[in-house]
């Protein structure tokens, strides 16, 4: 029902209420669950998606397909948002959150048919989210060796255009995170990702260091230091311009000279103050001066300018050096260390590699590949590869994929429900048919029979194969911890957790108020004339 009339707001405001208001919120979340249904698991289609300014993007990533969608709907947008915050927590996972929300409001929809209030189908569904991430806790598997680690990459990688090379990538990824792991704790913005297109995805190398694009500032550089005793600076090597009008008065030819001899003296003297620390590379964050470039390779001094911020902490971390503010501070004990420094032209672009460091605490990654579409899905699987590894180094446990722990966890919430009075019981039951939708899915996307799968499934949860799930590399059914199909236990929490809060709230709105702007109100009048 759609009411304007009652006077108290604005002619501008539209407001939908009651049932109406349900109705249409879980048709805008049922519709956004559909859109990335036919991605999930190694099976599934991708998506193309052009922009407004016709730039493609090729995918299946969840959160990718929905932030690159604009979508405007109120409730759609809460959808995007789980989206959002499952690629922010766990890096994977986004589209399993996505399609869990939008079942679980089409089950909910089937229950407001049947006059279950609102209300009962919400309190139901927060006790089989609690029950769930219990059960999950339970079932779960802890990280035992190194070889797990590499199974999840692969299955977090599997169906995202890096499928012939999972291997060699998730070798890749866990050396990357073994580097920088700090015990249980891992930082991702220690792990740079640098794209190349021209080589082949297998050709993607792990650097000990850092890989910047960037060139020497002066061709008479060296192009290539051993041993190189680093100095991170993040002040400009300029004569600095004055911060307020300033007027100089000269007369004379030889007072011009001085001036201008001034100012290469005190550039020079800038210069010997860094040579007289040892350092042979020079990263700087702000600009270099003409005058001061000479004299650097006029020592032989490799130096980069107008490095990120970010890189230049990376660069601290990966060479133990520390950057410095101040050039009256600067000494021997302040540089940083690396085997190799650099400059290296590939795909038309130059790279300055930092390699071959002691420990390094922040890495790079250079994957690389024939197309620029191809290197950009590469860089998302590897994200959701980084993100999966992580959680499960965190956490130290798994649970096994391919549907198995989503048919466990329907199996158990079943049984709770049965302990539970009144039509609560119903929406229990409703969250445990929504979790089957994820196995479904997957055979579904794979070609199977979804019927004949989820039933076959069943039986054998039933008869206690608790990690029985779809193998759709053999397209069976099987052990898949065995298989080595196993994926982080914080991924699938977060999953229920978002999803389940997610439907809730859109469960409990029954009055949408919508406020057009003038401009919109504008249009909608000259369309009515």
């Amino acid at each position: 029902m759609v009411d304007s009339s009652t006077g108290i707001s604005s002619e501008r405001v539209s407001r939908t209420i009651g049932r109406e208001a349900q109705k249409n919120n879980i048709l805008a979340a049922k519709i956004v669950a559909d859109i990335v249904k036919t991605t999930l698991g190694p099976k599934g289609m991708d998506k193309m998606l052009v922009d407004s300014e016709g730039n493609i993007t090729v995918t299946n990533d969840g959160v990718t397909i929905l932030e690159e969608m604009e979508i405007e709907h109120p409730a759609a947008k809460m959808m995007v948002e789980i989206a959002r915050t499952q690629e922010k927590e766990v890096g994977d996972g986004t589209t399993t959150a996505a399609l869990l929300a939008g079942t679980l409001l089409e089950k909910a929809e089937g229950l407001l048919e049947k006059k279950v209030h609102p209300t009962l189908i919400v309190e139901g569904y927060r006790l089989a989210s609690e029950k769930a991430e219990k059960i999950l806790e339970d079932i779960s598997i802890n990280v035992d060796n190194r070889s797990v680690l590499n199974h999840i990459v692969m299955t977090a990688m599997t169906g995202k255009g890096a499928e012939g090379n999972k291997e060699r990538l998730a070798q890749l990824v866990v050396e990357a995170v073994d580097q920088v792991a700090d015990g249980n704790n891992v930082n991702l913005n220690d792990i740079k990702m640098e794209k190349v297109v021209g080589d082949s995805v297998r050709d993607s190398e792990l650097v000990q260091g850092m890989v910047l694009q960037k060139s020497r500032v002066n061709k008479e550089m060296p192009p290539k230091v051993e041993n190189a005793r680093v100095l991170l600076v993040d002040f400009p090597l300029e004569i600095r311009s004055p911060e307020m009008e300033t007027k100089i008065s000269i007369s004379t030819p030889e007072q011009l000279e001085a001036f201008i001899q001034a100012e290469e003296v005190h550039l020079k003297e800038m210069v010997d103050k860094i040579t007289g620390t040892d350092a042979n590379v020079v990263f700087c964050q702000k600009g270099i001066d003409d005058v001061a470039q000479y004299y650097l390779a006029k020592k032989g001094i490799f130096a980069c300018r107008r490095v990120a911020k970010s890189d230049m902490e990376k660069l601290a971390r990966a060479t133990s050096g520390k950057v410095v503010s101040n050039l009256h501070d600067i000494s021997g004990d302040q540089l940083g260390k690396a085997g190799e420094i650099e400059e290296v032209s590939k795909g038309g672009e130059s790279f300055v590699y930092v390699r071959r460091c002691d420990n390094p605490k922040a890495v790079t990654l250079i994957l690389k590949g024939g197309t620029q579409h191809l290197v950009e899905e590469i860089e998302r699987a590897v994200k959701d590869g980084l993100g999966d590894v992580v959680a499960a180094v965190r956490s130290g446990k798994i649970v096994p994929g391919g549907g198995a722990v989503e048919m466990e966890l329907a199996r158990r919430l079943r049984h709770f429900a049965r302990s539970i009075g009144g039509k609560m019981q119903l929406a229990v039951e409703e969250f445990a048919n929504a979790l089957e939708s994820i196995p479904e899915t997957l055979a579904e996307n794979a070609g199977l029979d979804p019927i004949e799968i989820l039933t076959e499934l069943r039986r054998r949860h039933e008869a206690g194969a608790v990690r029985d799930g779809l193998n759709l590399f053999k397209n069976t059914i099987e052990d898949a911890y065995q298989a080595g199909i196993v994926e982080p236990v914080k991924v699938k929490q977060q999953a229920v957790s978002s999803a389940g809060e997610v439907a809730m709230m859109i469960l409990r709105i029954d009055d949408v108020l919508i406020s057009k702007g003038k401009g919109e109100e504008k249009k909608v009048r000259e369309m009515i004339d």
